[in-house]
């Protein structure tokens, strides 16, 4: 952002919006003002510190393979706090007739890597363990008859593999990643590197048996205080005087060469905007700009509710980062992380830390619900999988409305339009 804007308008105040004030904080000569609804600061990054637990409330960590977190975790000084999942106890279960059930050895989302592995898991039919050996056969046949144009998450799983891996661990996964449903989902939205191995090799499990070899990296990366702490370190470098807490924005609109923000107090011109607000709320202000800009940006979001337990005594947990459900399961959770295997230095000595996710269509009437009814289920449905848990002494609970939006099929060509309307507005980001 060049240095002819003096005053810039933020709108948002998650880690986007933060991101955006702490790097115009650089800059000399630029006034900003970070309007956010809420009465805090990051968005669904929170951390709560409890009795020695550092409790993630939202994202966990961050995938390790894109860089952009650690980048700018390091540019923060916060390098020595950088610390990787536990992988080599990595394994993931799926609920499966109403058992645990380990993925096999390899796996990489729905793609295994060894066929020993997967005729050892009881998770899959031979119809199934056929469909996996055919995808390799079938590798030239893969690349050459790849779409053209995007395509659901669904049918990309089932063109390589068919309905029942779909079913069984497609579907949980997508799901517990994005709380969406994988028939509407896009694949070079949600999946771009499976994406890029079918157009290179035609076989997904052809081109991860390629990379087998190669050094692999932690999966998942977090820092030792937990992911706030990237929120509080650039707060702590913005002027105070540039965050409206609790100030939420109610229309946008252009006057001559300056934007206008209106709140319930206010109305402030500015030399440039930067939308950073999810994007049912980006839509509602945009509408006064431009109908297609409103279209665009325009998709579904799904909610969900996190319950987390915390427990100060040691009691046994089946090895591995958690588990899965699959819709057909009598269960209403979407997924179960078991905290203290997944991360070092979660839990004080001898304690244990479980969060259990609601989402999908259930996550808004859950959301609804009191604290303490939330609490009583989560554990009530945790009670059906693990068979017995002590007590926890203390639980979290966190409803995130819309906070999952669905990228849907054609999403990155909408996106791509959006930009080139974007840019026709003066001073938008």
């Amino acid at each position: 952002m060049s240095g002819r804007f003096r005053r810039v308008a933020i709108l948002g105040g998650g880690i986007a919006g933060i991101t955006a004030a702490w790097q115009l904080a650089h800059n000399a000569g630029i006034e900003a003002t970070l309007f956010e609804a809420s009465a805090r600061l990051g968005g669904t990054v929170e951390t709560v510190h409890q009795d020695g637990f550092v409790i993630e409330c939202g994202p966990d960590g961050w995938v390790s393979e894109k860089p952009w977190a650690r980048e700018l975790a390091e540019e923060l000084g916060l390098g020595q706090e950088l610390i990787t999942s536990n992988d080599a106890d990595r394994v993931t279960y799926v609920l499966h007739k109403g058992k645990l059930a380990a993925m096999p050895d390899g796996m990489r989302m729905m793609v295994p890597t060894s066929f020993d592995a997967l005729a050892r898991s009881p998770l899959f039919s031979q119809a199934a363990q056929r469909d996996y050996a055919l995808e390799v056969e079938r590798a030239d046949e893969l690349r050459s008859s790849a779409p053209q144009q995007d395509e659901s998450v669904a049918a990309f799983i089932r063109r390589h593999f068919g309905a029942e891996v779909l079913l069984k661990i497609g579907a949980p996964l997508l799901s517990g990643v994005f709380g969406g449903d994988v028939a509407r989902l896009s694949v070079r939205a949600v999946m771009p590197a499976f994406v890029q191995m079918e157009r290179e090799q035609g076989s997904l499990i052809k081109a991860l048996q390629l990379r087998a070899n190669k050094p692999q990296q932690a999966i998942f990366t977090t820092l030792v205080s937990g992911l706030e702490t990237i929120v509080d370190r650039m707060v702590q470098m913005i002027p105070a005087e540039w965050l409206r807490l609790s100030t939420p924005v109610l229309s946008l609109h252009r006057a001559q060469d300056q934007w206008i923000v209106e709140t319930e107090t206010a109305s402030e011109k500015f030399d440039a905007v930067i939308l950073a607000v999810p994007a049912h709320a980006a839509s509602e202000l945009l509408t006064p700009l431009s109908a297609r800009m409103t279209e665009l940006v325009r998709m579904e979001a799904t909610s969900a509710v996190i319950a987390a337990f915390a427990f100060d005594a040691p009691f046994d947990l089946p090895k591995g980062f958690g588990f899965l459900v699959p819709t057909e399961e009598a269960n209403s959770l979407l997924a179960c992380t078991f905290t203290d295997q997944k991360f070092p230095g979660r839990v004080p000595d001898g304690g244990r830390l479980i969060r259990a996710f609601f989402g999908g269509d259930a996550a808004p009437t859950i959301a609804e619900m009191t604290d303490e009814t939330i609490s009583a289920l989560a554990f009530t449905e945790l009670l059906k999988i693990l068979d017995s848990l002590p007590t926890p002494v203390f639980s979290v609970i966190r409803r995130w409305p819309k906070s999952l939006p669905q990228y849907a099929v054609g999403h990155l060509e909408r996106m791509a339009e959006l930009d080139l309307l974007t840019r026709e507005q003066s001073n938008l980001w």
